[in-house]
């Protein structure tokens, strides 16, 4: 009997919905229309291009093998995305996928080596594959979307990612080797290290290398030692041109795991391959590693990521937006910007959320709208007031620009900005009164303590200025 396109889809949920969470089934499949269904090939509609962005970039191997699986080996997806016109009508145009293009990140088929001492001729395990398959080829395990083209460059990053980069058109043959990429979770190293294996990818395609993450290699060296053959585990690490390590902190008091890796290392650097290992902290840091192994992460470079400023921010989400097709306000903009301050995880985290509520609720994008979501988001991930936004918030007050603020002029209230954002940020934040002076036109601290002393005296002698500071608290504070 012939499947008609609603039942086809309704199995394909069937299976969808018990591999994955339940509230991200809600949110990214429910939405979702079939179409039609011919010669096995199956449309859907989905309610934007980000929703179609979205569910590419994360669930498109679930959805090839649930097509396969319920239409068979020739089932095919298409997807029907509503356009919005700018006169608020909607039509739908279809594309087919996958789009994604993942055959350059393929290693070349290799042959492992013999183990000599255990005196064998047959291939050594692969921990990436299915024991008893016959040709050996090792999966990059990287991710096509976290390229260098889609990495934002700032102040913050620009000496990783620029290390990065030179590792990439010339891997083990710098002095970069090994690069120790390191910052607090949420600011970029993983992106940047899945980066640096695609660029080689592309640069040199016979190259084999392999991203990975530090507990699976944990996983698969006690695996080794359990199953007695740890020589094979050493080698197969050993037949790798460019190891991508994330997470290096994990080896801390695993004398095991440290003693193979640091043999591993060994062999690698000897023999010109390239060494790219994350950490959540610096090598100086880092506690429970044998001096041996925490000397070779100092031999090459050591490159931290830091928060990023408010131009970076803000460079962040057009950059997501522009890959998603999708345009938003600059005001909206700017106030996840202003307002998302921690880290880049969080800051795309709360962009999705206003995407996915704008799709599902067919709202338009709008500064009211970006409140409701983010404000909530922000409580939920206890916000932290920036000297950023309270410059913003003063300046919108004030109706002036915020280069004016940080200029040298002397106008009165451009003055009296400019000691009320020192006033607020040594009030509502942690920084330090030099932090606070560099971020207002770079005074010094001194500059800061005059300035935060004459706001307390106007707001004891003059009730309008008094009304101007309790406005802009509440503001500050919404």
């Amino acid at each position: 009997m012939k499947k008609n396109h609603i039942e086809a889809w309704n199995k394909c949920l069937d299976i969808i919905k018990d591999n994955i969470p339940y509230q991200s089934f809600k949110t990214w499949f429910e939405p979702i229309l079939p179409v039609k269904l011919e010669d096995s090939t199956l449309t859907i509609q989905v309610p934007s291009q980000f929703f179609y962005e979205w569910i590419e970039e994360h669930y498109i191997d679930l959805l090839k093998k649930t097509i396969t699986k319920e239409l068979g080996p020739d089932g095919q997806l298409e997807y029907s995305i509503l356009m919005e016109s700018s006169y608020g009508n909607s039509s739908p145009i279809t594309v087919k996928a996958p789009t994604s293009n993942r055959k350059v990140l393929k290693n070349p088929i290799v042959s492992m080596p013999i183990d000599i001492n255990r005196g064998t001729s047959k291939d050594i395990p692969n921990p990436f594959v299915i024991p008893g398959l016959k040709k050996i080829q090792i999966p990059s395990q990287l991710n096509e979307n976290y390229s260098f083209e889609n990495f934002v460059e700032g102040d913050c990053n620009r000496l990783a990612r620029s290390a990065g980069y030179a590792v990439a058109e010339n891997p083990g043959k710098t002095a970069f080797n090994p690069l120790l990429l390191y910052c607090p979770t949420g600011l970029g190293k993983t992106h940047l290290a899945h980066a640096i294996g695609i660029q080689i990818k592309h640069n040199f395609p016979e190259k084999i290398v392999l991203y990975v993450q530090f507990d699976q290699f944990i996983n698969q060296y006690i695996d080794a030692v359990r199953n007695n053959n740890q020589n094979d585990f050493m080698h197969f690490y050993q037949m790798i041109d460019v190891l991508i390590i994330d997470d290096i902190q994990f080896i801390a008091e695993k004398p095991g795991t440290q003693n193979a890796f640091f043999h591993i290392f060994n062999h690698l650097h000897q023999r010109g391959g390239q060494i790219v290992v994350t950490s959540d902290k610096a090598p100086i840091d880092m506690k429970g590693i044998e001096p041996r192994l925490l000397s070779r992460f100092k031999w090459g470079l050591s490159a931290d990521l830091q928060v990023p400023d408010l131009e970076t921010r803000i460079a962040i989400i057009e950059k997501k937006l522009y890959n998603n097709g999708i345009e938003m306000p600059r005001d909206v903009v700017e106030y996840l910007a202003y307002n998302i301050t921690t880290n880049v995880r969080e800051l795309e985290g709360a962009l999705i959320s206003l995407l996915a509520q704008s799709s599902l609720n067919k709202k338009a994008i709008t500064l009211e709208l970006a409140r409701q979501i983010i404000d909530k988001f922000i409580k939920n991930n206890s916000r932290e007031i920036s000297i950023d936004y309270i410059q913003k918030v003063v300046c919108d007050y004030f109706n002036i620009h915020i280069d004016m603020l940080n200029s040298k002029t002397r106008k009165r209230e451009i003055v009296q900005a400019r000691q009320l954002s020192m006033f607020f940020s040594k009030k509502l934040t942690k920084a330090s009164l030099a932090s606070i002076g560099t971020h207002c036109g770079n005074k010094d601290h001194a500059t800061v303590l005059h300035a935060c002393r004459t706001v307390n005296n106007l707001i004891e002698t003059d009730k309008q200025f008094k009304g101007y500071v309790e406005e802009l608290e509440k503001k500050i504070k919404l």
